[in-house]
């Protein structure tokens, strides 16, 4: 049964099914994600070029920041450019090995900012809670180690899924999505696929619910801090510098769930 479906597995390349039919549906999407990507770098860029030009943002929040900013511009960039060209091409395909490529680059960085959002919600712990030691705490050097073992964390818990996939054989060539997916991706295998399945939905859940974890524990810690400060004005201070961190927390780990676990 195997090496009659191992024998099977001549695909190629992959098409595309979610894509709009109508061409001027697709001229439309098109223009839309390009605007969006062309956003997305822009503002990306703009705050690199800030915090690396400017003397007084070389500080531990803002070191986090450009490597999220960087994070950003690289994850876009592994999905938006194909979608686009696949808006404007007659058959929407990718190779087999563009597929793998996607696909892995996809969730190891994902994950990477997943595990960096953690570690900038420790910073601000640190920053509020014990503000005196901060700069002892958060030095340059542990700084450093904090973003490389943010890639070397993904990197191990994505490694081994991925070996499993890019190991399967494939017999259907027709992917329900835009791009490579794991879901979908796993749907057209030759052979039976549960085993990968739950190896990833542990991995990636080891990931989501240990950041998130961390991410709502220091939270606590923080808000229960700047509760405490008497100052009216000091406790709106203390809030608006964690502010945009929660935001960006509440998408990630929303739109997260939200297409992984709750879909």
């Amino acid at each position: 049964m195997e090496l009659a479906a191992i024998n099977q597995s001549l695909v190629k390349e992959f098409i595309f099914l979610s894509f709009p039919t109508r061409h001027d549906l697709q001229i439309l999407f098109f223009l839309a994600l390009l605007l969006t990507y062309l956003l997305t770098l822009t503002g990306n860029v703009v705050i690199l070029s800030l915090i690396w030009t400017s003397q007084s943002l070389h500080t531990p929040m803002y070191f986090f920041l450009s490597n999220l900013s960087f994070l950003d511009i690289l994850f876009t960039t592994v999905i938006a450019p194909k979608m686009l060209s696949n808006f404007l091409a007659e058959k929407k395909t990718i190779s087999l090995y563009g597929c793998f490529a996607q696909i892995y680059l996809y969730f190891f960085l994902g994950t990477v900012e997943f595990i960096l959002l953690a570690v900038m919600s420790f910073d601000r712990y640190v920053a509020i809670c014990h503000p005196l030691r901060y700069t002892v705490i958060m030095n340059g050097r542990v700084c450093l180690l904090m973003v490389l073992g943010c890639w070397v964390g993904a990197f191990l818990s994505v490694f081994c899924p991925a070996v499993f996939i890019f190991s399967l054989p494939y017999c259907r060539q027709a992917i329900n999505h835009f791009f490579c997916d794991i879901s979908p991706l796993l749907e057209v295998a030759c052979v039976d696929t549960h085993f990968i399945e739950l190896l990833d939905f542990f991995m990636s859940s080891l990931v989501v619910l240990s950041s998130l974890i961390l991410t709502v524990v220091s939270y606590t810690y923080i808000i229960s801090t700047i509760l405490k400060i008497p100052s009216g004005k000091g406790r709106q201070k203390a809030f608006s510098t964690c502010a945009s961190h929660i935001t960006v927390v509440t998408i990630a780990y929303g739109s997260s769930i939200f297409m992984y676990y709750l879909s």
